[in-house]
């Protein structure tokens, strides 16, 4: 990198540093008690975190005063932004009501029922607290009703931080092996060698690929993992061509599909698989069906479902938990989907395909190589002048740029992912999106080094 750029580098660390101070002070007092200062590690970023005192509509505030526009939703958590007021009142009448009951409660009924008929592969559902616990028992489901043990997931997919999936979520280049062969590496210390050897990776949107894996394995497949949009890898959607062939591949040899719609629900009115037409035998939620609440969901077929069921005797897969359905995430979660109906959606995406088009248009202008990836109202930026459609076309893209980028953004108001991703919520209308962008090319104007 040329001095120009470390200057410049050096001028947006200064100028975050000058409105965050606060947020330095809290940071240096939290160290004392809490590893890194935080109980999320996808949170921390250089010099250190931002630490947001509230939100309002599509606003957040931190400590220090400065209002941001959000255009991350809490990591997509809240479609309709901060404070909405008919969420606020389905969840303080419940809270009068009580937090959490030795018994079920109406509103899981009614949520499960909203959920039932809302998504077309969901015939039964169960709640848990978390994606990452949907996940867990959506494997543990497959691999009951299979009788096999080992999974296939795609590489670049985040399902949770479970061993069995904690595999090739982001790994280097050196130690990723072939794109068509993917090698399982352990995403973290920890995980067991036989679990690290127990997963095959699929290349993403590599259709021969990914079927020449399955089919050598077909007997031994439990279930095969995928996010329709891979969310941690940034924003990257699937092609029709790629979850139809995995539809098509896993339906004969008896293989569980599970889609991990966590991130991508709200593409269409019934998650990704009706945006498709692609239906798996199991989905993952959670995010924004908990309305702002801890919440997570799987459900689909009825009879792998079945092996959840008590009323008959022991289950064949017992699933305890003594805040599953906790009824403060289901009033907020069903107020939630209510508010999302299919006129809102397609105000939403439309809204969100703009802005796609205008940041691809100002990075140009800028100089800047620049690949906007994205579906629905989730977007992704990805630094590097060849396309991007799975997890390895992101290696070597310019990370230290798209931090400044970052940061220059914080220090004009406006809050992304430092990842580079986003969303937008049903808070933020046209004029918002004018902000971003008008605050977007002051940035790329002082970052670009000419």
């Amino acid at each position: 990198m040329t001095t120009q750029a470390i200057s410049l580098t050096t001028r947006e660390e200064e100028q975050y540093h000058r409105r965050t101070p606060n947020s330095r002070r809290f940071f240096t007092e939290a160290r004392e008690y809490m590893p890194g200062g935080d109980s999320r590690s996808t949170l921390f970023y250089r010099p250190y975190p931002a630490v947001i005192d509230r939100g309002e509509g599509c606003a957040v505030v931190d400590i220090d005063g400065n209002r941001l526009l959000d255009l991350t939703g809490n990591h997509s958590s809240l479609v309709h932004g901060y404070g909405h007021p008919r969420v606020l009142s389905a969840v303080e009448r419940q809270l009068r009501k009580g937090t959490c009951f030795p018994g079920s409660s109406e509103p899981q009924l009614e949520f499960a029922r909203l959920l039932c008929r809302r998504i077309p592969s969901v015939q039964r559902v169960r709640f848990t607290n978390s994606g990452t616990e949907a996940t867990l028992n959506a494997i543990r489901a497959a691999r009951a009703f299979t009788h096999r043990t080992r999974i296939a997931k795609v590489e670049g997919g985040y399902h949770g931080s479970t061993d069995d999936v904690m595999v090739s979520i982001q790994p280097s280049e050196g130690e990723a092996g072939s794109r068509a062969r993917p090698t399982a590496t352990a995403h973290a210390l920890g995980l067991p060698p036989e679990v690290v050897g127990n997963i095959t990776v699929l290349p993403f949107n590599d259709v021969h690929g990914a079927r020449a894996l399955i089919e050598a394995q077909g007997n031994e497949l439990a279930a095969v993992l995928v996010e329709p949009v891979l969310g941690s890898a940034g924003m990257i959607p699937a092609e029709r061509s790629y979850l139809e062939m995995l539809r098509g591949v896993t339906q004969p040899l008896g293989i569980v599909l599970i889609f991990d719609e966590v991130v991508s629900f709200r593409v269409a009115y019934g998650g990704a698989q009706d945006y498709f037409g692609v239906l798996p035998d199991l989905t993952c939620l959670g995010k924004l069906i908990g309305g702002g609440f801890p919440l997570g969901a799987f459900g689909g077929r009825e009879d792998i479902m079945a092996m959840f069921d008590p009323s008959q005797g022991r289950p064949a897969i017992p699933h305890p938990g003594s805040h599953n359905a906790n009824p403060i995430g289901m009033v907020a979660g069903a107020a939630t989907l209510e508010l999302l109906d299919k006129a809102m959606l397609e105000r939403l995406n439309g809204l969100a395909g703009g802005l796609r088009d205008s940041v691809a248009s100002a990075f140009l202008e800028a100089g800047i190589p620049v690949q906007v990836t994205g579906l629905g109202s989730l977007f992704g930026l990805h630094l590097t002048d060849r396309p991007v459609r799975c997890y390895r076309d992101t290696l070597g893209s310019r990370a230290d740029l798209r931090h400044q980028i970052f940061l220059g953004l914080y220090n004009e108001g406006i809050l992304i992912d430092p990842r580079g991703v986003g969303n937008i919520s049903t808070s933020i209308h046209e004029a918002e999106i004018a902000q971003f962008l008008g605050s977007l090319k002051q940035v790329l104007a002082r970052v670009t080094v000419t």
